[in-house]
């Protein structure tokens, strides 16, 4: 029987009319085009990564999921809806502005079969002078007035802009109008679903050179008008070897530690623990191994992982089912 350890996965590159080449700060090798999303954890038909280290390696997330289940992943490491692994975590490159969009509920009766809706949550990595995204609506916008400012083609004057830099995290719930804006770089963790619905995209072409397609009817049904509880907030408080908690949701709890000292630290036997490595570098050390790491990488810890430690000089944020 394999012995649980940490998990790290080669990762799924996709190509958006939005992204750039900034993902090769963390010594990614990219492919060729406007990389937009690294999906670094995912089990999903739309990527599956694979282990690249240890006796697993060359195994998708799915067949390690299927192989060792609940022991490894946790009382709460799986989607109750479709037994998949329940996150899904990306890094972002925005070297243009992202589509306005919202994502729907579990319960959504036009989602796909099998597919989740999508809370979702960020940490800016980096941000340029004057960086923005778009975070909600403006006050007293309700279905009938976003309807008619979409139709009358002024759907920017209802939305709340916002002014971001590095360190800053927000909470986007499944029913939030937003979007990321041209110079920002973000780790994402997110439920693990791939359903966006757009609500306006500059009149630009998509990578085709057709323009993209809209979908207003989905979005105004979808939409949280009187707020779905997103939540933003500065994390320069941060502590040196404590946590300080970033979102909370039904499907995530996300944490930011800044590693000073060597920090021992454990998994629980009902969920994995995913990290990602925001800046720095530093060593994650288990009984049995010790793994040198840098900025950019993540790692799936198995809930049966037992104690571990973190040393060096760095900040990772941890995710773990609640």
């Amino acid at each position: 029987m394999t012995k649980p350890y940490p998990l790290k996965f080669q990762p799924e590159f996709k190509e958006r009319v939005w992204g750039g080449r900034a993902l090769t700060q963390f010594g990614l090798d990219l492919p060729e085009g406007h990389i937009g999303e690294g999906w670094m954890i995912g089990d999903h038909p739309n990527g599956t990564t694979k282990v690249v280290n240890g006796e697993l390696a060359g195994l998708g997330l799915d067949q390690v999921r299927e192989q060792y289940g609940k022991e490894w992943f946790g009382s709460k490491g799986f989607s109750e809806k479709n037994g998949r692994f329940p996150l899904l975590i990306k890094l972002l490159d925005c070297n243009d502005d992202l589509s306005i969009q919202v994502h729907p509920t579990d319960t959504y009766e036009g989602l796909p079969e099998g597919e989740l809706g999508k809370t979702e949550m960020w940490y800016v990595l980096d941000a340029k002078p004057g960086a923005k995204i778009i975070y909600g609506l403006k006050e007293g916008i309700d279905r009938k007035a976003m309807a008619k400012a979409i139709e009358e083609g002024r759907i920017m004057e209802v939305l709340q802009e916002v002014s971001v830099q590095a360190g800053d995290t927000f909470y986007i719930p499944a029913g939030t109008v937003h979007a990321l804006c041209a110079g920002v770089v973000v780790a994402e963790i997110q439920q693990n679903s791939d359903t966006t619905y757009r609500l306006y995209d500059y009149n630009r072409p998509g990578l085709d050179g057709k323009p993209r397609e809209l979908h207003i009817e989905d979005s105004l049904n979808v939409i949280a008008y009187e707020g779905a509880g997103a939540t933003r907030m500065s994390t320069n408080g941060a502590v040196a070897n404590e946590w300080l908690v970033l979102a909370e949701s039904p499907y995530f709890r996300v944490e930011k530690g800044i590693v000073a000292k060597p920090w021992s630290l454990s998994t629980t036997e009902e969920s994995f623990v995913i990290l990602v490595v925001c800046e720095g570098t530093g060593t994650l050390k288990t009984a049995d191994e010790e793994i040198a790491f840098k900025a950019g990488e993540c790692f799936l810890l198995p809930a049966n992982l037992g104690n571990y430690t973190l040393d060096g000089n760095c900040t990772v944020l941890r995710s773990v089912a609640p």
